[in-house]
């Protein structure tokens, strides 16, 4: 049964892992730059530190009632890098320099239908916005990404102090938007923080799910991005 809703006149995304991805992948870029400031570890041993870290920041999160700001996603990313490369010298170096790739468009890629269907989307009337857990660098990337330029409202984390699934983070993003949140869609690839997060704040909601990762009704699960349309 293809997916069973009407969008209203307000459609917003996630970002990472639904509009863009790393390329090459987080994992692959630590352990090049690792490498680089005298790290020995190789590229499988750095991907499960990478996803243990990131786990860890994760959970400190929500142990903080989701409270954040760009004090804490700075502190977020060191932790990480620290926790990854026990063996370099200068760990503070390597940070910096990962900190820096990953604010650059060059380090990411449009999801593949991100462009047609934005494009699509804003031509038949729709308002568009990226509301995402990320940092103040999602501004230029944004501005950079000619994928995203039809994109209309910008709500990142960092800068309304809370991160999904935070019910204060999507009224937030109502907040800017000016509307009700019946009258926004969020699409997002995460189950938790995306679809579970915006139905429980009153949105509605349709989760980005390609492989069919998570155990929800078809009617509220798009393979890729034209599924909207």
């Amino acid at each position: 049964m293809p997916p069973q809703f009407s969008l209203p006149p307000l459609v917003f995304f996630d970002a990472v892992g639904t509009l863009i991805h790393p390329e090459p992948p987080a994992p692959v870029v630590y352990a090049a730059v690792g490498r680089r400031f005298g790290s020995r570890l190789d590229e499988t041993t750095v991907s499960f530190r990478f996803r243990a870290a990131f786990r860890r920041q994760e959970e400190a999160d929500h142990a903080g009632n989701l409270r954040t700001d760009e004090g804490r996603e700075v502190a977020r990313w060191r932790a990480i890098v620290r926790e990854v490369f026990d063996d370099i010298p200068d760990a503070e170096r390597c940070f910096q320099e990962l900190y820096a790739h990953f604010a650059s468009a060059v380090a990411w890629r449009g999801e593949s239908e991100a462009a047609e269907v934005l494009a699509a989307l804003a031509a038949r009337g729709f308002l568009l916005g990226i509301a995402s857990n990320f940092d103040h660098r999602l501004r230029g990337l944004v501005e950079k990404m000619p994928a995203l330029r039809p994109v209309q409202h910008l709500v990142i984390s960092s800068e309304i102090g809370w991160r999904k699934p935070a019910p204060e983070f999507f009224a937030a993003m109502c907040r800017q938007a000016a509307s009700p949140p019946e009258q926004i869609l969020y699409v997002g690839d995460d189950l938790a923080n995306d679809y579970v997060g915006a139905k429980a704040s009153g949105l509605q909601a349709v989760l980005l799910d390609p492989k069919q990762s998570y155990a929800v009704s078809e009617e509220v699960r798009i393979k890729s991005l034209s599924g909207l349309l």
